[in-house]
């Protein structure tokens, strides 16, 4: 559905996309994390044609985005400064919307009201950050999007908002095929919604994979030793380790069965496998303890 190959963007000599390949592949939920100023915005805006690209391609359904409205269309977009005329409100936004999407549901848009429970006639302006929020995703639900782009999409919502606003996009995700891709902080979040989550750093996709194969192809283990811990064997490919007391935690990539079997032969007195998170694996992948949270004597 959505392809971007080696994509660069420069602002000022400063390359924010130096080579950014991604694929997201149509009906899924792809989760695009990265530390600030690893880029996730500017490749956001590449997508919904804000930015042109210095080089590279961005295509949804083979068709390039940029100066093209005929995929414009099919895309909408809710960006974390989501944009509205200073004197509109609700209704009026509605009406510019509806211009510009032809699928544009006004039937969806008054089931949606109920929802969403605010008031059209009030200036958004004058709306607190989370019902901005509220009427964004009110209007971008009604345009039957086959490409839905978010950036930090549930920043400011209240948790019971939250969750409404995650069931609309599973349930357009589920029953239209809607191709969703979003970019947050929020890992734990993510976690629960995407299927597919790609790493950026430094204007380039690390990885991308399904959140099944990257839970996977990372394991956590902790392990107890009768005398002092063995060096670990050198095949193993080691994220992160660390002791408290006894007890070793170890972050090795690779497969669960493989990682117990060679840590089997060094005779553990105990040895547990233990989930990871994806805040996790986003942790390691970037730099292993270099880039963990620190100890600072103060």
């Amino acid at each position: 559905m959505i392809e971007i190959r080696s994509l660069v963007k420069t602002f000022d000599g400063f390359a924010a996309l130096d080579g950014a390949d991604l694929t997201v592949p149509k009906g899924a939920i792809y989760g695009l994390v990265g530390p600030n100023g690893a880029g996730k915005t500017t490749l956001l805006r590449c997508l919904t044609g804000v930015y042109r690209p210095d080089s590279g391609r961005v295509a949804v359904d083979g068709q390039s985005v940029w100066e093209n409205p005929a995929v414009k269309a099919r895309a909408a977009s809710i960006p974390d400064d989501w944009y509205y005329f200073p004197q509109a409100c609700v209704r009026d936004m509605a009406r510019y919307y509806r211009g510009f999407y032809p699928r544009f549901d006004t039937a969806r848009y008054e089931k949606l009201r109920s929802v969403f429970a605010l008031s059209e006639t009030q200036p958004i302006r004058r709306m607190s950050k989370g019902m901005q929020k509220q009427a964004a995703f009110w209007l971008a639900m009604c345009c039957l999007p086959d490409c839905l782009v978010l950036d930090e999409p549930v920043d400011g919502l209240d948790p019971v908002m939250r969750r409404q606003v995650w069931s609309l996009i599973l349930q357009d995700v589920s029953e239209r095929g809607t191709t969703v891709l979003v970019s947050s902080h929020n890992l734990r979040e993510l976690e629960d919604v995407c299927d597919h989550v790609g790493i950026l750093n430094r204007g380039r996709v690390l990885l991308e994979r399904s959140l099944s194969e990257l839970q996977d192809n990372t394991v956590k283990l902790q392990l107890v030793f009768d005398d002092a811990a063995p060096d670990l064997p050198p095949e193993l490919t080691v994220l992160h380790q660390s002791a408290v007391g006894r007890v070793r935690t170890v972050i090795l990539r690779g497969s669960r069965a493989d990682a117990e079997a060679r840590l089997a032969a060094l005779r553990p007195l105990y040895m547990e496998a233990v989930p990871l998170t994806l805040e996790e694996i986003f942790i390691y992948e970037l730099g292993g303890a270099d880039y963990a949270v620190k100890d600072i004597l103060l």
